[in-house]
């Protein structure tokens, strides 16, 4: 580092370490501060030296701070040296490390501030156990800091993030005039809790709120699965002038992929780039995970070029977006690529990639990736990389090697190893190997719904009625309800929701007209009605009619009946699509000539000229 020369101050030499990246550099600087003697001449710039390499948010040089401060010191440390690495441990890889800090802080005979013990609940808010927090608590007290504003909303999180909401509340009762800083911290630890509708509550009895206060609100409804509350609030937000950043933004994205709404994301793209909100990282990864989810593949992948800073989550986003989307080829050659530029892949990672291979039936590619996974980059596989490579077996027909993988697996196949075989057993008509993996998923849930619907399939499928018989009855004795299904579809930028026989949207008349022209249409085209698949014990017209209702059937003559001709359809439903909603949407596809794009539980369905991306196996 020819810089670093006996010429330089050694203030100079010190101002570099805020620009350091790597530990190489870092021992640079110290070889050059120890060969200058600058700690001899200035004994504070060893503390300086120390809380610049604590805090300069690089792992590497956390640690070897970490390790300078304990092993001979030229001189003791500093009060605010120890507390600086306390900060930085608490929002680092190892905030355990806080805690031994603290107890050498004390052995210097130190008394730790407020300051200290905001950091210190900060660590111990990551503490599975639960139990230092409440320690820390009666410390704190004891050092006369239980009344700090800082402190105070420090124990709301830490009490919420280990599940004590309870005493949350009763530090923030006692509270006499809480600032909007407290205020907020009550609010997230409420909506991370659970009970968004109190934080709801205390939310609009806010006399001030700030972008804190708004984005705590907002992901709380998302986190939650209540997408379409979380994007009406983001509306109010724009409305009353609030101030939006990146955190607003990704909560933002993350509700328009959970509801598949992409002429909101759209928007909030161009609002992005209207209002030049710098596209970091985690913002554009946001961006190609909404684009994703609503089945805009080539836009998620133009954003994932376009980045020029990317990390292992950006790859994945764009890896499962492929793999969902039916892009098994371009989702195996962005591996690659991401392999050649040096990015490890995780977990993550490879539940994409084995996807990807399911989809496109590439058996012998997937053996290849799970043993990557395992051999070369020593990824415990998980639940869903088992599922993967069962449900990749089980759509090539390869039935038995199914099973044999599932009893050679070194942890305890789940409910879902077991459905995904009745899946295939289902598409492959094997009853006997069906009965099976039910049994199997009742000794581990008595009540699946989605287990007994398909099992209640298979038998209908082989004609085998006295077993769907037997299916409907056992539910109805143990009070097994079948999930209902609800469909959403985005239409100029207003979500609507459709649930199975529904009759509560405003515009009910000119759905029920259009199904009816949709029937008509159809059955001139050669479309029948399958419905073995229905679980009523009622006439075969009466079946006909209960699958015309269909969740996604209503929202895609929702769409007939207010998009233009040619535009295109784009539905997200919460269940599998029945084969009857499959098929009748391959015919709609076609005698209407419009695509169309379902995001059911398991993939997605681009329809387009009467034929499906997933060729009919999913």
């Amino acid at each position: 580092m020819a810089l670093l020369k006996n010429l330089i101050p050694h203030h100079s030499a010190l101002s570099l370490i805020d620009n350091s990246t790597s530990l190489r550099q870092a021992l640079q600087i110290h070889a050059h501060l120890l060969t200058s003697g600058a700690f001899t001449h200035d004994p504070s710039s060893f503390n300086s030296f120390l809380s610049s390499l604590a805090l300069s948010s690089s792992p590497p040089l956390l640690s070897y701070s970490h390790s300078l401060l304990f092993t001979s010191p030229p001189q003791p440390p500093s009060f605010i040296t120890v507390n600086s690495l306390i900060r930085a441990h608490s929002s680092g890889p190892s905030p355990d490390l806080c805690f031994s800090l603290y107890r050498h802080l004390l052995s210097l005979s130190f008394s730790p501030n407020h300051y200290t013990f905001t950091f210190l609940l900060r660590a111990a808010a990551s503490d599975h156990g639960g139990l230092l927090g409440p320690a820390i608590h009666g410390v704190l007290t004891r050092f006369g800091c239980g009344t700090d504003r800082h402190v105070q909303s420090s124990l709301i999180h830490m009490y919420s993030s280990i599940g004590l909401v309870s005493h949350a509340r009763v530090i923030f009762s006692d509270i006499t005039d809480p600032d909007l800083v407290t205020i907020t911290s009550m609010l997230t630890a409420l909506t991370e809790s659970g009970d968004v509708d109190s934080a709801r509550e205390m939310f609009d009895e806010m006399s001030e709120r700030d972008t804190v206060s708004w984005n705590a609100m907002i992901a709380g409804y998302v986190h939650l699965a209540r997408s379409k509350d979380g994007l009406d609030l983001f509306g109010e937000m724009l409305n009353q002038g609030a101030k939006v950043n990146e955190s607003t933004m990704v909560s933002v994205l993350t509700a328009c992929a959970h509801l598949g709404a992409l002429d909101q994301g759209t928007w909030v793209h161009a609002y992005i780039q209207k209002n030049r909100l710098k596209l970091n990282v985690t913002l554009g990864t946001s961006l190609i995970d909404m684009y994703s989810k609503c089945g805009s593949i080539e836009r998620a992948m133009k954003v994932f070029w376009s980045m020029k800073e990317k990390n292992v989550f950006t790859w994945n986003s764009a890896i499962n977006g492929l793999a969902s989307n039916g892009a098994a080829e371009e989702c195996l050659k962005l591996f690659e690529l991401m392999e050649r530029q040096g990015v490890v892949p995780d977990g993550v990672t490879f539940v994409g990639l084995l996807q990807g291979c399911c989809v496109a039936g590439l058996v012998q590619k997937g053996r290849e990736m799970f043993s990557l996974m395992k051999d070369q980059y020593r990824i415990e596989p998980l639940h869903e990389h088992y599922g993967c490579m069962i449900d990749l077996y089980g759509r090539a027909g390869k039935l038995d090697e199914a099973v044999q993988f599932i009893h050679s697996m070194p942890i305890e196949p789940n409910v879902s190893a077991w459905r995904t075989l009745l899946h295939s057993c289902k598409m492959y008509n094997n009853v006997e190997l069906g009965e099976y993996a039910m049994k199997e998923i009742t000794n581990i849930e008595v009540n699946n719904d989605g287990a007994h619907v398909l099992l209640s399939n298979i038998y209908a499928d082989n004609r085998i009625w006295k077993g769907v018989s037997s299916v409907r009855e056992r539910m109805k004795e143990k009070g097994v309800k079948k999930e209902p299904g609800c469909s959403v579809i985005e239409v100029h930028g207003v979500v609507h929701e459709f649930f199975v026989r529904g009759k509560s949207h405003p515009r009910y008349r000119e759905i029920k007209l259009m199904l009816g022209e949709v029937d008509r249409r159809l059955r001139l085209a050669g479309y029948q009605a399958n419905t073995k698949e229905v679980l009523f014990d009622i006439e075969e017209e009466d079946k006909e009619d209960a699958l015309s209702w269909h969740s996604e059937k209503l929202a895609i003559a929702f769409g007939l009946v207010v998009l233009e001709d040619g535009v295109e359809i784009r539905v997200v439903k919460n269940l599998r699509v029945c084969w009857d909603c499959h098929h009748w949407t391959k015919f709609v596809s076609k005698t209407f000539d419009r695509k169309i794009v379902v995001r059911d539980r398991n993939r997605f369905h681009h329809f387009k000229d009467g034929l499906c991306s997933c060729k009919d196996y999913w």
